[in-house]
């Protein structure tokens, strides 16, 4: 085994992404990928595949891979000279070096890139062995990456079928129902806030929560975690400040915060989830976008006859037991390669 102390600069070499405002991107399907990801397309690429790609600025910590052309944001670091290593096994390897990166930033978090090619770290200079342990890794992420994408389907059967039913209209049997008014025979069409209530989520600062088997909830969806939930699931989570209008499901127990609205569990159901989702709410703030909870409880839904609504319940239910499933596996999948990950990267365990 070829381990040994360098520093991280003379392992790789990160290089600043480069600028490309919204308003100068093109159509195209070159992925522009900031500290959080990839974040947009454009259709001219900065660097040539594969790419490792981390946050300089924003999201720390979080390293990506792409195996494709790609414009690297000035938010992030890309490694621009892999020097001789293996691409997968340095995209995480950078990801053990920066777990737990502290920002030199006190305004906006960030990182110096000079300070982490200055860091010294244990790693292997083997090709082979550098191979296999991104092997290994990587066969976690597959995982995973298989999960999603087939949580993405579930969740996209599941819309198209509200909206064939419940937009369109083609529901079962409806070509025997009379259509009244733009409202089938047996149905009605009641405000939001005559048959639900758009509860206030409760504030519970970062630096207050501590890691638990909770979700917390913030407008963006889920943004940490706490060992105590405030509301008990399934409920549904609506956007209040910040990312307004925006809706999640979570099947368990959780904490929505302050910048969320939720529906109690008594009164949520697949049907009120995806009717929201295809509502259009209007921010009523300037400084802060913000909704307005008379306002969107104002809106007015087309409710179905008892029957169709038992129906689609009954299917989409089916649907979200399966997206959970997929849901815990990934969390299982994850939680194993990141305790796995720094026992290959600092050669306890042999490969």
């Amino acid at each position: 085994m070829s381990w040994e102390i360098v520093g991280l600069g003379d392992f790789l070499t990160l290089k600043r992404g480069y600028d490309l405002p919204a308003q100068q991107r093109h159509d195209g399907e070159i992925p522009v990928v900031s500290s959080s990801g990839i974040t947009g397309s454009h259709n001219e690429a900065k660097v040539a595949p594969p790419g490792v790609v981390t946050g300089r600025y924003g999201t720390l910590g979080e390293v990506f891979y792409i195996e494709q052309p790609f414009w690297p944001l000035n938010t992030s670091l890309y490694v621009k000279d892999f020097k001789g290593n293996n691409p997968r096994f340095i995209a995480y390897f950078l990801k053990w070096v920066l777990n737990g990166a502290q920002s030199d930033k006190a305004a906006v978090p960030g990182v110096n890139r000079n300070d982490l090619h200055a860091r010294k770290v244990i790693a292997t200079t083997d090709y082979a062995e550098q191979q296999k342990i991104g092997d290994i890794l990587s066969a976690y992420d597959d995982l995973i990456g298989n999960n999603r994408r087939r949580i993405q389907l579930l969740e996209q059967s599941a819309r198209l079928l509200y909206k064939e039913w419940f937009v369109h209209l083609r529901f079962p049997g409806h070509e025997h129902v009379k259509i009244i008014d733009g409202v089938p025979e047996g149905w009605e069409r009641k405000k939001l806030g005559e048959i639900t209530s758009l509860n206030y989520g409760k504030a519970l600062k970062e630096s207050d929560r501590e890691p638990g088997p909770f979700p917390v909830y913030g407008s963006s969806g889920i943004i940490g975690s706490h060992v105590k939930a405030l509301i008990s699931g399934p409920v549904i989570i609506v956007g209040r400040k910040g990312n307004v209008g925006s809706v999640f499901w979570s099947s368990e127990d959780c904490h929505p915060i302050d910048t969320v609205f939720y529906i109690n569990r008594n009164l949520s159901s697949f049907f009120l989830y995806h009717a929201l989702q295809n509502m259009t709410f209007i921010s009523t703030d300037v400084a802060v976008p913000g909704l307005n909870r008379g306002l969107a409880q104002s809106h007015l839904l087309l409710l179905p006859e008892q029957r169709i609504f038992n129906l689609f319940e009954g299917i989409v239910t089916l649907i979200q037991m399966q997206i959970d499933t997929l849901s815990k596996e990934i969390v299982v999948l994850s939680q194993a390669r990141d305790l796995l990950l720094p026992r290959l990267m600092n050669g306890e365990v042999l490969v």
